[in-house]
């Protein structure tokens, strides 16, 4: 037996034994995790007590009896009330079944009493499991309630590595709305890389030939003359951002977040992780431990560039930026977690392990990749010098101020994914298990290219304002995505779930939060790191260097 919990709060588990269910003929009963997936999740294996041999049919018996009490009738009251469910495993192949039911009017609650399963073999392996509830009692107090089961074997031409196949739902996540959502996407990119391709090339060079009929004119000419534009910034767009440890930190961080995306993705479009227990999420810790020299590297080098000198502060500021923000959320949720009883509190073991991972793997693969980072391209390589004295900013249109553009630039972005983002909240939020990591892949390949796109377009009218504060608004309007993702949780939240309850609640906005996060963040990098990085090596995104090499070189 796993766990039990009202049906439309799926994260608000408990012990399936935390109802009065009576044991089976087994003396001891245990609980286990498998995996730190497991744990995480709050997944509580504990032994059911059901003796079943393999391909050995049992008829209808009794193996155990409820002593029904009014404590016992009310908890089972309350659980029928709130549709409580509950779900068990035979060999790994999860089951579900309802608690009980109340008839029409609400006054009589009735418990389902007989578990009767099926179970499909082909050769010597399990390959279908189907659980029907049946023996429907009326709770009375002070009765007996004899609880039974029924086992019977089938044979099957399901496949072994195909049984997880019933639980998917094609028929959702393949739906033609879907196709539809991508296509239209790939579109915009289409038409957005055409667009900015077009603009810039036509902008750029009128503005190429503008700068070069001034530099024919004379001395006299040229300062009665009315110069404006990017040209005026040359000495200052390779100015350090403000805050450069924390803006290193951030870089660092979202290429980390971006590799651990990319390689998990990959990874589940060849191997099946939703066939085991916990696995995408073990799988993702562990990747995510592994690309932590990442972190150090981008981060590192980053800040090395911009002159700055703290860089163990800032090793240590972009090893922990995540961990903290996650492991933060977690122990507040888990104080609430705790509170209600719930399988999802996490256990001291697991906080011991986690914590374990982070100061005894992330931080020394951090350190790793700071030492690489500094060494290998953190020798600043600017095309000119920085002015001494910064220029000042001039007064601009309010919609070339940066907190517009900031505001403006995931719009685009977010209309690239926010079809995509129902599918995925579907997934993880109700009943539906996510299998089509190619339309994942698809999409995260979408979403870097809008969001380069749009922030070309945000840096150079920023540029062209004579606003060499490029760094920071070209990856908050990136990160801005983050903003709308989560402006879409609430939406979802309340049309198109029942969510309930000061657990459910708190989980769901409070991991909305930290995805929302690390979804910005990563947007921000894909941007903001290759600007920088494209001054001295190619990208493997558009490359923007020609603008920004342009406003040091074309004077």
């Amino acid at each position: 037996m796993n766990t039990v919990g009202p049906y439309h709060n799926r994260q608000e588990t408990y012990k399936y034994f935390s109802l009065p269910f009576c044991v089976g003929s087994k003396k001891t009963i245990s609980h286990y995790h498998e995996t730190l997936g497991e744990a995480l999740q709050g997944v509580e294996l504990e032994f059911s007590g059901l003796d079943i041999k393999f391909k050995e049919e049992v008829m209808q018996a009794t193996y155990c009896e409820i002593d029904l009490d009014k404590a016992k009738r009310d908890a089972f009251v309350y659980a029928i009330r709130n549709h409580y469910w509950y779900q068990m495993y035979i060999d790994d192949l999860p089951i579900w079944g309802i608690v009980g039911e109340a008839d029409e009017n609400g006054e009589d609650y009735y418990l389902w009493t007989y578990k009767k399963l099926e179970i499909g073999f082909n050769g010597n392996r399990i390959v279908d499991v189907n659980l029907t509830s049946e023996g429907k009692v009326k709770l009375v107090p002070n009765t007996r309630i004899a609880m039974s089961y029924s086992v019977k074997w089938k044979k099957s031409d399901v496949k072994f590595e195909d049984r997880f196949d019933k639980y998917l739902d094609p028929s959702f996540f393949q739906h033609r709305i879907h196709w539809f959502s991508i296509f239209n996407s790939f579109m915009m990119v289409i038409f957005l890389v055409g667009l900015v391709s077009m603009i810039l090339m036509r902008t750029l060079r009128k503005d190429y030939a503008r700068y070069s009929k001034e530099e024919e004119m004379d001395d006299m000419d040229r300062d009665l003359g009315d110069e404006y534009g990017w040209k005026q910034v040359h000495g200052d767009v390779f100015r350090p951002s403000s805050h450069p440890l924390m803006f290193s930190s951030l870089i660092g961080s979202g290429c980390q977040i971006f590799s651990v995306s990319l390689i998990v993705i990959i990874v589940a479009m060849i191997e099946d992780l939703y066939t085991e227990r916990g696995s995408m999420l073990s799988t993702a810790i562990f990747v995510y431990a592994a690309t932590s020299p990442v972190n150090g590297y981008f981060g590192g080098s980053l800040y090395a560039r911009q002159g700055g000198r703290r860089w163990i502060k800032q090793m240590f500021i972009g090893a922990f930026l995540i961990p903290a923000m996650v492991c933060g959320t977690a122990f507040f949720i888990n104080f609430i977690a705790i509170y209600y009883h719930a399988s999802r509190a996490i256990p001291f073991g697991t906080m011991v392990a986690v914590c374990c991972i982070c100061f005894f793997v992330i931080l020394p693969l951090n350190l790793v990749g700071t030492i690489l980072g500094r060494n290998l391209s953190g020798q600043p390589n600017f095309p000119c010098r920085v002015n001494a004295v910064p220029r000042p900013i001039p007064e601009k249109k309010w919609f070339m101020e940066p907190a517009v553009i900031v505001c403006l630039g995931g719009i685009l972005p977010f209309g690239s994914i926010f079809i995509e983002m129902y599918f995925i909240f579907t997934s993880f939020w109700a009943y539906k298990i996510y299998y089509v990591y190619g339309f994942m892949m698809l999409v995260l390949v979408i979403l870097c290219i809008v969001t380069v796109c749009v922030t070309i377009v945000c840096t150079y009218f920023l540029l062209n304002a004579e606003d060499y504060r490029w760094q920071w608004t070209s990856f908050l309007s990136a990160a801005s995505t983050a903003v709308y993702v989560y402006m879409y949780s609430f939406y979802y939240y309340f049309f198109k779930t029942k969510m309930y309850g000061l657990f459910q609640t708190s989980f769901y906005f409070g991991y909305m939060a930290v995805f929302s996060t690390a979804l910005g963040i990563m947007c921000g990098c894909c941007v903001d790191l290759h600007v920088a990085d494209g001054l001295q090596e190619t990208s493997v995104f558009i490359d923007i260097k020609f603008l920004l090499t342009a406003v040091a070189n074309v004077s």
